[in-house]
């Protein structure tokens, strides 16, 4: 499928857009600032450049004041994945995230402030695409589109500290102060202003080609469940039922094959029929480079989870590194993936070995080709790793800034299969008389048999389908089995790459005590607290 991909070249001013590898369009406008802002937002062309700016914080997740991908971040609390990298130093607040332990002056405050000026450009596009003199139904798509990005930042800012500021006019002078509210008043504002959106029938249920990435009324009616399920709003369930019935019955979305599950992940069929929502990340022309981190371009992502040292030695080939590369060759090594995690997909299931990359596995496998692979193994080291999103030869081509940081790789928000498993989820909870099927859609398309609706198998099966996608640690939560999973220690099976046998657990690398209610949210960057003048109070943690 041809690829298309959306951002901004500078800060709204230049709109860069149907960039694939069959060529590329470009539509640039004259620059916002040598134009008077008053009127300036009145062509079509000009509310595109107001839409784009609005996108353009989610690329900042992966590199922004600190690495920290979003799905990387939200998994480390989790059982899955640990952090990885050369020692509990290097990136130290994803150490600290991970152990429950994060400290507010060494936070990932820059996931704060992404999410905040996603929420000001998002409400700047409502502002100006209602001042226009578009058409009505123009008009409507572009407030409703800003009014689902305004819904997507919030979302993030909730489920990561629960108790934030929350305005839905930006503020003015010279009082730049919101009201921080409970996560529970942030849940009601948010999912009733979704309800309104969905109302509107202003968004189309799937973008155009051209258009992959922007919202949709799927991705509206995804943000509605996930927040429904999260907030565990009994009252809501059979409506977020019914919007996961109406993605299925439009047949617009559907599961790539099992023997195809590996599309899901490559550069050249990233946007499949199954993706609902992903961010969007670019190589080609990508400028993001060590001190302009939140340029437009790729991510860094691959190289951060790359497996260091990677070397493919053709012992009767004579290539190193040549035709037999599957993956990047090094990386940072973060992000090890737990021994358990692999060990939990039944033998036969057909993802297991697209999502997670058995070193024993594969270096024995590549033996057989005459290929002699050999890695590094850093801090962590469990032998296994998240080939999701491993960057593969070419990722970064055609990028201007640091190959490192200007990867292909797109980040997937939701997919079809969530759609699937959310909607077994909630027809088992209301009786819905379709939810096995829906359950049962999800493991065939894995090679696999149907087993019996339940809580337990509908969670594991999640832990299966979307590993290292940023979704473990939530479903825990709330579930209420957070506290049974993630206890005290915690250990971690560590790879002997000499005899390639494992260690017993013992005490976690790094120590983490068990988690508590008061870890359900992370606290907020002190740098806010204090820029608050005393209107934000500290989580308890």
């Amino acid at each position: 499928m041809k690829k298309y991909k959306l951002y901004s070249l500078a800060a709204a001013a230049v709109l860069t857009l149907g960039l694939s590898s069959c060529g590329e369009d470009f539509l640039t406008e004259e620059p916002a600032s040598s134009v008077p802002i008053d009127g300036y937002y009145t062509s079509e062309s000009r509310i595109i450049e107001s839409m784009v700016a609005a996108y353009d914080p989610l690329h900042w997740y992966d590199y922004f004041n600190g690495w920290c991908p979003l799905n990387f971040m939200w998994d480390c609390m989790a059982d899955d994945v640990y952090v990885g990298g050369s020692n509990v130093t290097d990136q130290a607040q994803l150490h600290l995230i991970s152990q429950y332990q994060s400290d507010p002056n060494n936070s990932i405050g820059g996931l704060w402030s992404a999410n905040y000026s996603g929420i000001n450009r998002s409400i700047r596009l409502i502002d100006n695409a209602t001042a226009s003199d578009l058409p009505e139904a123009t008009k409507n798509m572009y407030i409703a589109e800003g009014r689902a990005l305004r819904a997507w930042y919030y979302l993030v800012l909730w489920k990561t500290w629960g108790n934030i500021p929350f305005y839905t006019e930006n503020l003015t002078p010279p009082d730049y102060f919101a009201e921080q509210i409970s996560a529970d008043q942030v849940y009601n504002n948010v999912i009733t202003d979704l309800e309104a959106v969905i109302a509107m029938n202003a968004l189309p249920m799937k973008q155009a080609d051209e258009w992959c990435g922007r919202m949709t009324q799927a991705t509206v009616y995804m943000m509605y469940a996930d927040m429904v399920m999260y907030q565990k709003d009994t009252s809501r369930y059979q409506q977020a039922l019914n919007y996961m019935k109406e993605i299925i019955n439009s047949t617009q979305y559907d599961l790539v094959a099992g023997e195809d599950y590996d599309q899901l992940f490559s550069y050249e069929t990233e946007w499949t029929d199954e993706i609902i929502f992903d961010i969007n990340y670019i190589a080609l022309g990508g400028s993001r480079d060590w001190g302009t981190a939140n340029a437009p371009g790729g991510t860094v992502y691959p190289a951060m989870i790359g497996i260091d040292g990677l070397n493919y030695n053709g012992t009767n080939k004579g290539v190193i590194n040549g035709p037999y590369a599957e993956f990047q060759t090094g990386g940072w090594g973060f992000e090890p993936v737990a021994k358990e995690a692999y060990d939990a997909f039944e033998e036969n299931d057909l993802r297991r070995d697209v999502a997670i990359l058995n070193m024993d596995k594969y270096t024995k496998d590549m033996a057989e080709q005459g290929v002699n692979v050999t890695y590094g193994g850093r801090y962590q080291n469990t032998g296994f790793f998240l080939r999701k999103y491993l960057g593969r030869p070419g990722g970064n081509a055609g990028c201007t800034g640091s190959a490192d940081m200007n990867w292909d790789n797109n980040q997937h928000i939701y997919r079809f299969a969530e759609t699937l498993l959310n909607a077994a989820e909630l027809g088992m909870e209301v009786g819905d008389g379709e939810a096995q099927g829906y359950f049962d859609r999800v493991r065939a398309r894995a090679g696999l048999a149907p087993l019996p609706l339940n809580q337990e198998n509908i969670i594991n099966e999640r832990r299966l389908e979307f590993v290292g996608e940023g979704k473990r640690y939530f479903d825990l939560v709330r579930t209420g089995t957070a506290a049974q999973v993630l206890t005290a220690g915690g250990g971690v099976l560590l790879l002997d790459k000499t005899t390639m046998t494992y260690t017993e657990p013992g005490t976690a690398i790094p120590q983490r005590p068990a988690w508590t209610e008061n870890k359900k949210y992370l606290p907020i960057p002190q740098s806010e607290i204090e820029a608050s003048q005393g209107v934000i109070v500290q989580n308890p943690y």
